[in-house]
């Protein structure tokens, strides 16, 4: 069982629980949204320790060139799923990850733009990059997530789940901004 300290029961598919110190509270409350990305340290490369290590301010600048440029960064997300499948959790979905950086987002429900998404979404990295399809092991642990997601939190539904190259097109730095089309339809496996 997961060891981590989120207020509800675990959620299904998280297997680890890394805790990031790159959170704080949320303003409102408010879990409305869901972010997905996509990531890879090295970029092109799977596996190793580098997201955690970057997601838990422990990246070392020694193990590869790319990483002199981002180890200054303090980010975080939620959850990152693997390639495996397994999904590791750094960030109570009821705390503030910093995962969308400055982005906006229109929001039907109000009808307008929203801007500081941190403030009111859960951010899922699977990892993988904008060459390499994600597996099938990565969809069926998102849709169990997403499912669980969709229980824990009433305001959350499946056209509220978007991706950082929506809602940040044009962001200075990026790890990793997912293509959608395969993730998206892959959501009918989604069931709350």
């Amino acid at each position: 069982m997961p060891e981590f300290s989120d207020q509800r029961a675990p959620l299904k598919p998280v297997s680890r629980w890394v805790p990031s110190p790159n959170a704080d509270e949320r303003p409102d409350g408010e879990v409305s949204l869901i972010v997905l990305h996509a990531i890879s340290l090295p970029p092109g490369q799977f596996g190793g320790d580098a997201i955690e290590a970057l997601f838990t301010n422990q990246l070392d600048t020694q193990a590869h060139p790319y990483f002199t440029g981002i180890a200054h960064l303090r980010v975080s997300a939620h959850f990152l799923i693997r390639r495996d499948g397994e999904c590791v959790q750094f960030v109570e979905t009821e705390r503030r990850a910093w995962h969308a950086g400055r982005s906006r987002w229109w929001d039907t429900r109000c009808e307008q733009w929203r801007l500081a998404l941190n403030d009111f979404s859960v951010g899922i990295e699977l990892e993988g990059d904008d060459e390499t399809p994600f597996t099938q092991a990565q969809y069926a642990t998102l849709a169990s997530l997403v499912g669980d997601l969709l229980v824990h939190h009433p305001q959350l539904d499946l056209s509220r789940i978007t991706s950082h190259s929506k809602v940040a097109p044009f962001a200075r730095v990026t790890l990793g901004q997912p293509s959608t089309g395969p993730i998206f339809s892959n959501i009918s496996m989604i069931k709350p």
